[in-house]
């Protein structure tokens, strides 16, 4: 982030200038710090929400973090040490695949 910032609101609102023979109208100089004033307050809101939302999203990318290593660790361990119930379910996929592809075979040889 940049480095910080020299005025906030409450030191430009206490800021005084010296008057002088030929110096600015004080009340210009107290309207445009006026504005000033209000862009350092919207300024800080804006900042202050964006730091919220890169928290929250830090904890959102961690704990999705947290959930892929947790999901590639059952990974490993499946294709290491593969339990009857999940080969007989790849069995039934094929079977289902070999169902599909022979129907699909079936109606090609009726059209011919």
């Amino acid at each position: 982030m940049a480095g910080k910032v020299n005025l906030d609101i409450q030191t430009i609102l206490d800021k005084q200038f010296d008057i002088d023979f030929k110096g600015y109208s004080a009340t210009e100089v107290d309207s445009f710090l006026d504005l000033i004033m209000e862009d350092y307050q919207t300024y800080q809101e804006i900042t202050s929400e964006l730091n919220q939302k890169i928290a929250e999203l830090e904890r959102t990318n961690a704990s999705l973090r947290a959930k892929l290593i947790e999901e590639e660790g059952r990974t490993r361990a499946l294709e290491a040490n593969p339990t009857p119930a999940a080969q007989g379910a790849a069995n039934v996929d094929i079977l289902k695949r070999i169902s599909r592809l022979e129907e699909q075979m079936s109606k090609l040889q009726k059209e011919e």
